[in-house]
């Protein structure tokens, strides 16, 4: 497949073209995970903030939504802040909460142009209220939108999700433990954040780290992985379309022959 793809420049004002090239129309992952990792140690690496590596991220990811949106895939699930990262110094996590309200403010515009649809993934408790309210509005003002579902970790664990859709899986089983051993394992999912999205093709990991850092555990039992050595913001639309190269290049068995 071979078509042109326009995206947003750093600026958000003009475009530029990028030819996807060597992908096949037929394969493209129809679901792809990102964890966006490594924006802290650019900032560090050039003597600058952290907060600075988190802002070119921003960028980086405005190109990632559009470029997924025309190589046809449907669902980009981001990880974009943990549970954990309430431990990170209070600078960097306040610093961090302005930039996500900045951003989504920014970005709604070009994501109502785009036609893509906006989810929040992940615990309401403990977002400042600003923010949530600014996700809450995208999602709204966004639900009509159909060519992309962008999903958004965000304050998300996936022990915890796991957990939270184990209690309401039991709750609409109740009371009987054998309605639950009959109930069987695929109507388990509808109870994550994730609801019944398809599970990830393909998970992307920037930053040369090789783990999952608690993300999405049950949604990548059978999904390929692809690490990359590449920090976040020097992440590019190339590197998304070689990991999509090398997705379309493994034959997938799911346990089979």
């Amino acid at each position: 497949m071979k078509v042109l793809l326009k995206h947003f420049t750093s600026s958000g004002t003009s475009f530029k073209t990028a030819k996807i090239e060597k992908l096949k129309k037929s394969n493209i992952p129809c679901h792809i995970a990102i964890i966006m990792d490594g924006s802290g140690r650019w900032a560090e690496k050039r003597n600058l903030p952290r907060i600075f590596g988190h802002k070119r991220g921003a960028e980086i990811l405005r190109e990632i939504v559009i470029a997924s949106k025309d190589a046809g895939v449907k669902f980009l699930t981001v990880f974009s802040f943990s549970t954990e990262n309430w431990n990170r110094p209070k600078d960097e996590v306040d610093g961090l909460m302005i930039l996500f309200a900045e951003v989504l403010n920014r970005e709604l515009p070009g994501l109502m142009k785009n036609d893509v649809k906006l989810n929040l993934l992940g615990r309401s408790e403990g977002i400042p209220k600003n923010v949530l309210e600014i996700f809450r509005n995208a999602e709204n003002e966004t639900a009509g939108n159909s060519s992309l579902v962008f999903n958004v970790a965000f304050n998300y664990g996936s022990r915890q999700e796991i957990f939270e859709a184990a209690v309401k899986f039991c709750k609409k089983i109740h009371p009987s433990s054998s309605n639950i051993e009959n109930a069987g394992i695929d109507s388990f999912p509808e109870n994550l954040y994730t609801g019944n999205m398809p599970d990830p093709d393909l998970l992307i990991r920037t930053s040369g780290e090789y783990r999952l850092s608690n993300f999405l555990l049950w949604q990548l039992a059978y999904t390929e992985l692809y690490f990359t050595r590449t920090l976040w913001p020097d992440f590019s639309v190339r590197h998304f379309f070689r990991a999509i190269e090398s997705y379309q290049k493994r034959t997938r068995r799911f346990g089979r022959i």
